[in-house]
C-alpha cells in the first residue's frame, strides 16, 4: 500500500465555513450549555459521550481532517479549527482535541498507510477515541515512555481524555537515550499491562489522566524522526485556536454581566474605564485570532516558518487568554471566582492550556534557536 497523500485541499468557501460553524454552533447551543457542562465533568470519564456522537453523526466533527481514502471529509485544518474554537467557546468536555486534533494528526503526520488504514475511519466516525501519550515527568520535551523490541514501558504524563480513549499513540524514546530518536506506536487502552489513573485537575472541563505501561507489547507506526516536531507544531496551532474561542465567550460574558449589573444607579458597561478595558480585552482576541490562524494556514501550507508560527500563536495566545479570563474575573468582581459564575471555569482553562504540551516560555526558546 503507497503512503497516503497527505496534501492538503484548498479551503472551503466562507459562505461553507461560515455554515460548518454555525452547525456546530447549533449543536453546542442546544446540548452544551453551562448546566450539561457541569453535569458531563461528574460523568464517567468526564466527557459528555452523547454529545460527542452527535458532533460526530450529524456534523462529522472527527471527520474534517481526515483524507476521504480512509472515510473522513477531506477537508482541511482550517475546518477542524473551526470545531475546536466552536468547542473551546463552551468549555465542552468532547474529545475533538485529544483524538479528532492529537491522534488523526499524529497518524497522518507518520505517513504510515496501513495504520491509517487501520485507525483513521474509526476515529473519523467517533466510534473511536484516541489519545497521545507522550509527556515524561519533566513535561513534553522529553517522552515519559520508552520502546524497546517493540515493548513499552513507563508512563506518559497529562494524557487527555486518558480515561476514555480506546486506543493510545505513543510517542516513546529510546532506553537510556532520552534525546534520542522517538518513535510511534499504537496501543489498545485496554491491552494488559496498561494502567490509566485520572489525575486530579485544576480545569475540571478537560480531563487528564496518567497512563503506565508495564513491557506493553505495541504495533509500531513508521514514522519520520520528526514525528515529534511535527505533532508539536500541530498541537500548538490547534491549541490557539480553542483559546481564541475561549477568550472570545469570556469577553462576551464580560459583556453581559456589565451591562446587566448596577452600581450607583447605572450599569457597570456605562463606566468609561470599564469600557476602556472591555475595549483592550477585545483588541486581545482579535490579536489571538490573527495569530492562530497564521499558524493554522501555514501548516495547512506547509510552510518552512510553520512550526515557529505555531510557536509563536502557543506563546502568544496561551498569555493572552490569561490576560482576558484575568481581566474578565476582575470585572466581574468578587464573583467571578465562584464555581456559581461561568468565567472562573474560562479562567481556570486558561491557566491549565498554558502549561499544556509546554509552557509558552519555552515555546519562544524555540523561536530563537
Amino acid at each position: 500500500m503507497t503512503a497516503p497523500d497527505n496534501t492538503s485541499p484548498e479551503p472551503i468557501s466562507a459562505e461553507d465555513r461560515a455554515a460548518l460553524a454555525e452547525s456546530i454552533r447549533d449543536v453546542l447551543r442546544r446540548r452544551s450549555d453551562s448546566a450539561a457542562v457541569r453535569t458531563a465533568i461528574e460523568s464517567a470519564g468526564r466527557i459528555d459521550r452523547s454529545l460527542w456522537e452527535t458532533l460526530c453523526g450529524e456534523i462529522g466533527v472527527a471527520a474534517l481532517a481526515v483524507p476521504e481514502e480512509f472515510d473522513g471529509a477531506g477537508a482541511t485544518l482550517a475546518e477542524t479549527a473551526l470545531a475546536v474554537e466552536e468547542v473551546g467557546a463552551t468549555l465542552s468536555p468532547v474529545p475533538v482535541f485529544s483524538s479528532a486534533v492529537l491522534a488523526v494528526g499524529a497518524v497522518l503526520a507518520s505517513g504510515d498507510a496501513e495504520a491509517a488504514a487501520r485507525l483513521l475511519p474509526g476515529l473519523a466516525s467517533g466510534e473511536r477515541i484516541g489519545a497521545l501519550c507522550w509527556a515524561g515527568p519533566s513535561g513534553w520535551s522529553t517522552p515519559g515512555v520508552t520502546a524497546e523490541a517493540g515493548l513499552l514501558s513507563g508512563t506518559a504524563e497529562y494524557v487527555i481524555d486518558g480515561e476514555s480513549a480506546d486506543v493510545f499513540l505513543v510517542i516513546a524514546g529510546r532506553p537510556g537515550d532520552p534525546d534520542g530518536p522517538q518513535t510511534l506506536h499504537e496501543v489498545d487502552a485496554r491491552a494488559e499491562g496498561v494502567t490509566v489513573t485520572p489525575l486530579p485537575l485544576l480545569d475540571p472541563t478537560r480531563a487528564l489522566a496518567r497512563v503506565h505501561f508495564d513491557e506493553v507489547s505495541s504495533t509500531t507506526i513508521t514514522s519520520p524522526a520528526a514525528i515529534a516536531e511535527h505533532v508539536r507544531a500541530l498541537a500548538w496551532a490547534m491549541l490557539s485556536a480553542e483559546q481564541v474561542g475561549g477568550a472570545a465567550r469570556a469577553l462576551a460574558l464580560t459583556v453581559e454581566y456589565t451591562s446587566t449589573r448596577k452600581q450607583f444607579g447605572r450599569t457597570l458597561a456605562s463606566f468609561q474605564a470599564l469600557k476602556h478595558a472591555m475595549a483592550n480585552m477585545y483588541v486581545s482576541v482579535e490579536a489571538m485570532r490573527s495569530m492562530s490562524a497564521a499558524a493554522i494556514d501555514a501548516l495547512i501550507h506547509r510552510r518552512a516558518d510553520a512550526a515557529e508560527l505555531a510557536a509563536a500563536a502557543h506563546a502568544y495566545c496561551s498569555e493572552q487568554y490569561m490576560a482576558v479570563t484575568g481581566e474578565a474575573i476582575q470585572l466581574h468582581g468578587g464573583v467571578g471566582i465562584t464555581w456559581e459564575y461561568d468565567i472562573g471555569m474560562y479562567f481556570k482553562r486558561a491557566q491549565a492550556d498554558a502549561q499544556l504540551l509546554g509552557q509558552p516560555h519555552q515555546a519562544l526558546a524555540r523561536i530563537s534557536l
